[in-house]
């Protein structure tokens, strides 16, 4: 009789995590600053189950994180990597684009909260996904070979994350970001 009593809880307390996951991103991604109240009200959970998850903010800021890089990565592993590098770049960084848009406030949160290293860590299949093409691109004679490939990747995170900072503040529009981050990066990956 207790094992059945078990898997009820179980599942339960996998609802309530995915919940108050969800509510996390959803606040986090309205305030980088969410409270644990902002986030236990977005989850509609009480403060004390959210503390019965997640001991502490950076651990729910991780795991609201990682649930987005997630989704992130079964978004980005449907786009056509087939063809010619640039053109690959440019399906791929208008991709990234609207994940980065989506989780910008959520990428502040955890930048604030989380330890050094951590981040890149947690970005490390985007990561090796640019690695392969930008490899890929050099091979194949399209791309720059004078600059470390690791530079030229987190190049390449850098004016995603700029762009969003640009469009936060109004000085871009979020139409205008894939075209201008694909001329700037291919003009960055081709030297030109």
């Amino acid at each position: 009789m207790a094992d059945t009593t078990a898997r009820p809880r179980r599942a339960d307390a996998e609802r309530s995590i995915a919940r108050i996951v969800a509510g996390a991103r959803a606040a986090l991604s309205r305030d980088p600053d969410a409270t644990v109240d902002d986030i236990a009200a977005a989850a509609g959970v009480g403060r004390m189950t959210v503390y019965g998850h997640f001991r502490t903010r950076p651990e729910l800021v991780e795991a609201a994180l990682f649930d987005a890089l997630r989704a992130g990565e079964e978004a980005l592993s449907r786009v056509d990597l087939e063809g010619d590098p640039r053109e690959v770049l440019t399906r791929l960084l208008t991709s990234s684009w609207a994940l980065v848009s989506e989780s910008a406030a959520l990428l502040a949160a955890a930048e604030k909260v989380l330890p050094e290293g951590r981040l890149r860590q947690l970005h490390a299949d985007a990561a090796d996904r640019v690695e392969r093409l930008i490899r890929r691109g050099q091979r194949d004679g399209v791309f720059r070979t004078d600059l470390p490939i690791t530079w030229l990747v987190n190049v390449i995170q850098h004016v995603l994350h700029g762009a969003a900072e640009e469009v936060r503040t109004g000085r871009l529009r979020e139409n205008e970001v894939p075209g201008i981050v694909t001329r700037t990066v291919l003009s960055i990956l081709t030297g030109g």
